[in-house]
């Protein structure tokens, strides 16, 4: 949640979608990040547990839930950034791809995938968002990556021309801001993926030739392939 809270720009009212039991947006506006929120969740329960955890913050004037599938309940201009993170990231980029005139009226996006995020760093690159800032947290053995999203006409003169030294599809599938930083947790993710990789190819190695091990080990060999680029980056 810290890592979440400190990706958002301090002034901007925010709109936590998925907000679950409020957490985040009672942290953003009892530490003045945010003037106000509005919280939204399909679920009437954990909505149920916000509006307590709100009134027991005394942030009733300041905070409105609201019971929303995706952005369906939400009017534009309602919230600068849109915060939407705990999901799968085809759910997230669902919700995103349902409605582009809401999606495309927040100035930004504040975004944590928890699957397939290189397939929605594609899309978010593809439907014209620049990811300007990354992070990356390793919390009980699971790497928790989390962006920051702008319109791409608005990045221009933001240190995106760096960008060119890492290929889309390296971009995609590791993060662009992450690898030029050489951020140290996702330094930690590679070596894990290395491992893992090197292990499995080890294993069809010993299996018996079939036409599935030989496509496996291609696909294999493509991946580390990709480890060994992103490890360049760290000069490894």
């Amino acid at each position: 949640m810290q890592a979440l809270a400190n990706m958002v720009t301090e002034g901007n009212r925010v709109c936590d979608l998925g907000c679950d039991h409020g957490w985040l947006s009672i942290y953003l506006v009892q530490h003045k990040i945010s003037p106000c929120a509005l919280a939204m969740d399909v679920r009437e329960g954990p909505l149920m547990q916000a509006s307590a955890h709100v009134r027991e913050a005394e942030l009733d004037k300041y905070i409105t839930l609201r019971l929303s599938d995706g952005l369906a309940g939400y009017s534009n201009v309602e919230a600068d950034p849109l915060i939407c993170a705990g999901m799968g990231g085809p759910l997230m980029q669902r919700i995103l791809a349902a409605d582009e005139t809401k999606a495309n009226s927040f100035r930004e996006l504040i975004l944590q995938p928890q699957s397939e995020i290189a397939s929605f760093r594609r899309f978010l690159r593809e439907s014209g968002w620049r990811i300007l800032r990354e992070d990356m947290v390793l919390e009980d053995g699971k790497f928790y990556p989390m962006m920051r999203a702008e319109p791409a006409e608005s990045t221009l003169g933001k240190g995106t021309e760096k960008r060119e030294l890492v290929s889309p599809e390296l971009s995609d599938r590791f993060g662009p801001v992450l690898l030029l930083e050489r951020h140290p947790v996702l330094w930690e993710f590679l070596k894990r993926e290395w491992k893992k990789y090197g292990e499995l190819k080890a294993a069809l190695l010993a299996a018996p030739e079939s036409r599935r091990v030989a496509e496996r080990l291609s696909e294999l060999s493509a991946e580390i392939t990709y480890l060994k680029e992103a490890a360049k980056l760290y000069g490894k």
